[in-house]
């Protein structure tokens, strides 16, 4: 069997043939009417599919773990609008074999690199927080060695969104911008407390879950949450910055409300406006990535139907776009479009 990484889950589609080697990520043995059966994830850099070994292939491996490396032959099909692998051959790569592999192409990063999303982090920092006690918090808290080298390389999520290396630096920073952008159009928020929660805000995840060709909790992730895990590792930082009681106890609060609802995890409730505009921050920036995913299975202009998304309770549609005129400007490579350079005919009765 050619051991060469020759396809990615991308490409698979209905009734392909599915010839290549992927990372198993879940292994789960279960029991069918003519013998026991496997039900595996397979994956690369470029996402995810489910996969299925049946008897009697499956009973010569009574053994399959997460984190090995998979050589598969096989058929791809659909059904319930689930697209899946039925494996007819397959090999399990020894270390040696693992060894001469591009582990690139098992493992989705995002497309920024993680030290200049760190930069434009600290950039913002640097602009907002004029408090010096607040500057002081948040510089020292991300100087720390180990916080920065987490913060990096760690995944945003399990699955559900920004769920690559990079990931939760590239959500952090998407949630500060988009809390700073708010505090532009709402002038009363405060936003160097603001700034200062959504940057911490998910960072317990960096050492909740854990990253590489396995994506899962940790132990400490099970047993004590990356809220709890967050406050944790900034607390040294928090005590020393010179912070009044009464800014230390509100950063708090938007870190231990920014779930929003208990039944999501949240130990409290956002009860100021700061806590809440962090949670929607949050969600809307976790919700539209999660739909950039989805969306991304469809080709350029295409439209229809996601299948239906648990964690959404609903399918997803992608509509049409609606056309932008502008666009063919932004897009060439025109340079003059200086102020009246572009402009669209009226007539004197006010219509195009």
């Amino acid at each position: 069997m050619d051991l060469k990484k020759i396809q990615f889950v991308r490409d698979i589609s209905n009734n392909d043939e599915v010839l290549s080697i992927f990372s198993i990520t879940q292994a789960t043995l279960a029991q069918a009417r003519n013998g026991p059966y496997w039900r595996l994830e397979l994956s690369d850099m470029t996402g995810s599919i489910g996969a299925k070994i049946w008897s009697p292939l499956a009973q010569q491996f009574p053994e399959i773990a997460a984190g090995q490396m998979l050589a598969v032959k096989g058929r791809a099909s659909t059904y319930r609008d689930i697209l899946d692998v039925n494996i007819e051959h397959m090999k399990i790569l020894t270390p040696e074999d693992t060894a001469e592999l591009d582990m690139g192409d098992f493992v989705a990063a995002s497309e920024r690199h993680p030290d200049d999303m760190y930069a434009d982090l600290i950039t913002l920092c640097s602009s907002v927080l004029t408090h010096a006690p607040w500057l002081t918090f948040v510089q020292s808290a991300l100087a720390d060695e180990e916080i920065a080298t987490r913060f990096k390389n760690a995944i945003g999520a399990k699955n559900v969104h920004h769920a690559y290396l990079g990931g939760l630096l590239e959500h952090t920073l998407s949630v500060a911008e988009l809390c700073m952008k708010l505090c532009d159009q709402y002038d009363e928020l405060d936003r160097q407390v603001l700034l200062a929660g959504a940057i911490f805000h998910d960072i317990g995840k960096a050492w909740e879950l854990s990253a590489g060709l396995v994506k899962d909790y940790t132990d400490e992730g099970r047993l004590i949450g990356h809220i709890n895990i967050g406050l944790e590792k900034v607390e040294p930082y928090l005590a020393a910055s010179g912070l009044s009681v009464e800014l230390q106890m509100h950063f708090k609060h938007l870190i231990l409300g920014h779930h929003g609802q208990r039944e999501w995890g949240s130990p409290v409730l956002p009860a100021t406006a700061e806590a809440l505009v962090l949670h929607y921050a949050d969600n809307i920036d976790a919700k539209l990535a999660q739909l950039r995913g989805l969306f991304s299975e469809f080709e350029d202009g295409e439209t229809g139907w996601t299948p239906y998304q648990n964690t959404l309770g609903r399918f997803i549609f992608k509509p049409h776009s609606t056309p932008d005129p502008t666009k063919i400007f932004r897009d060439s490579p025109v340079t003059n479009l200086s102020e009246g350079a572009f402009k669209v005919p009226v007539s004197s009765d006010g219509e195009f």
